[in-house]
């Protein structure tokens, strides 16, 4: 029932908040807020219950079948989007007042949150892709809300990458339920006796690359960046829950509990993926530390952080899963915070660029504390969440055993080399440097972003000081 009311609920509110006329701001922003925290109340409550019970929704054949249910990696997920979800919705409230088209917007942002309940807990392969696709769709027109040449590039650029996925994800799935429509299983359902061996092992390195173009895998990473041209609302969704963690979430699932690890271990087809996310992290990296806009720094550090999950996802370990889906937790957390600082500093200054930002710390003390925490946090300094989930990666590709293992170790170190550049060269000037501007005064957000602010890096702090047990969590989800 929780489940059903999960996935139902945002979607048949945002279709009568179509039709809705409110006669105050206010009760569109309740009746939204509402919606969200009752779904995510639902949601941990389907968490909670540790009910493996799965739900069959419709029945086409017997090779494609809508069917839903939660276990324990759909838990991380799913619980990731609903923590979060809430507090972008409010931090939406003051950002969106300065927007235009707003009731659209919360129109398909609340539509959003039910689609991606709906992925993260399919229960098969063919549920999954639906609304992967379904989640790209109801994603569009918030990439092009702005509804300007820049914007439309931007979702034009992400419509063709997506669709390009798509059409790699659709033959994988024809290839895999000509074998086999079973639900999804710790283990995969493959196994070395396995008919057309040589093809299914094709189809996984399509269904690879299909659904690895909304983790923003080189060379597939271009529609990312560009998408930052979005309400920072939704870039922080995009890049810190929602899309990119789709694709990383769906690349697990397909690794980890369709085709197997043991079917595709060892094979040519790893090493060359581990090689493509080893290049990605340090692309990514790199490019972020190149990139002068505030917003598309953090969206190329995003691409770098996505294949840190996916290289260690291709590993094809028990711990290499566990140590993905524990930076999946960490990462979100903290780039939700970072582009939220970047929203309040543009909605605050209309400040965009690096460079704008020298000295801007004394006006924005609270917005730029939540950067400077958040930052180092992602970086990688002890004991914030991100060194924990860096050593976990680390080790794990050093167990790995083999060059391929070595290469992606050496890719994760220079990325947090390039972490700590591209977030010092902001939080050391504008703590430290001379204004190059002529604001005076306190500039920090009202009340309701600078709530999420402080609350999200209060989640930070409190789940860096658990971090162990996030750890060993994982470690179970993944069978160790």
């Amino acid at each position: 029932m929780y489940l059903a009311l999960c996935s139902l609920l945002p979607i048949l509110a945002s279709a009568l908040l179509w039709f809705l006329r409110f006669p105050k701001r206010l009760y569109k922003l309740i009746y939204v807020e509402a919606v969200t925290v009752i779904t995510s109340l639902c949601v941990f409550a389907v968490i909670l219950s540790k009910n493996a019970e799965t739900i069959e929704i419709f029945r086409i054949s017997d090779a494609f079948v809508l069917s839903f249910g939660v276990d324990g990696a759909s838990s991380v997920f799913i619980g990731l989007a609903a923590l979060l979800w809430p507090f972008a919705s409010l931090y939406a409230f003051e950002y969106m007042h300065h927007e235009k088209r707003e009731g659209k917007f919360f129109v398909f942002y609340t539509l959003c949150y039910g689609v991606t309940i709906l992925l993260a807990a399919a229960n098969n392969l063919f549920t999954m892709y639906v609304f992967y696709e379904c989640l790209s769709l109801v994603t569009i027109p918030l990439v092009e809300h702005g509804q300007d040449k820049e914007s439309f590039r931007a979702a034009r650029t992400y419509m063709i990458y997506l669709i390009g996925g798509a059409s790699l994800g659709f033959a994988a799935l024809v290839m895999v339920n000509a074998h086999h429509a079973d639900p999804f299983m710790l283990g995969g359902i493959m196994h070395e006796g396995a008919r057309e061996i040589l093809t299914l092992r094709l189809s996984y390195a399509f269904a690879f690359l299909g659904f690895a173009a909304k983790a923003a895998v080189f060379p597939l990473c271009r529609w990312l960046p560009k998408a930052s041209v979005a309400p920072t609302p939704v870039t922080a969704l995009l890049h810190a829950v929602a899309v990119v963690n789709a694709g990383v979430y769906a690349v697990m699932r397909i690794t980890y509990y369709v085709y197997g690890p043991n079917f595709m271990y060892g094979t040519y087809i790893q090493s060359i993926l581990l090689v493509m996310t080893a290049f990605t992290v340090a692309y990514g990296a790199i490019r972020a530390v190149r990139e002068s806009h505030f917003k598309r720094r953090l969206a190329w550090s995003t691409v770098s952080n996505l294949s840190y999950m996916l290289s260690s996802l291709m590993l094809m370990t028990a711990g290499g899963m566990a140590a993905a889906l524990t930076h999946m937790v960490f990462h979100g957390l903290v780039k939700i915070v970072l582009f939220f600082t970047a929203g309040a500093v543009l909605v605050c200054t209309g400040k965009t660029r690096v460079r704008e930002l020298h000295g801007l710390a004394k006006h924005m003390p609270i917005t730029f504390a939540a950067f400077l925490i958040s930052g180092l946090a992602l970086t990688g300094l002890p004991p914030l969440c991100g060194f924990f989930s860096k050593y976990m990666l680390i080790d794990e590709m050093l167990a790995f055993g083999s060059w391929q293992g070595v290469m992606c170790a050496c890719a994760l170190i220079v990325s947090a080399v390039c972490t700590a550049v591209y977030i010092f060269s902001v939080a050391v000037p504008a703590y430290f440097s001379v204004p190059n501007h002529d604001i005076e005064g306190d500039f920090d957000p009202h009340l309701p972003m600078k709530f999420v602010l402080i609350a999200l890096t209060a989640v930070i702090v409190v789940v860096s000081l658990n971090s162990g047990r996030v750890m060993q969590a994982m470690r179970m989800i993944a069978g160790l």
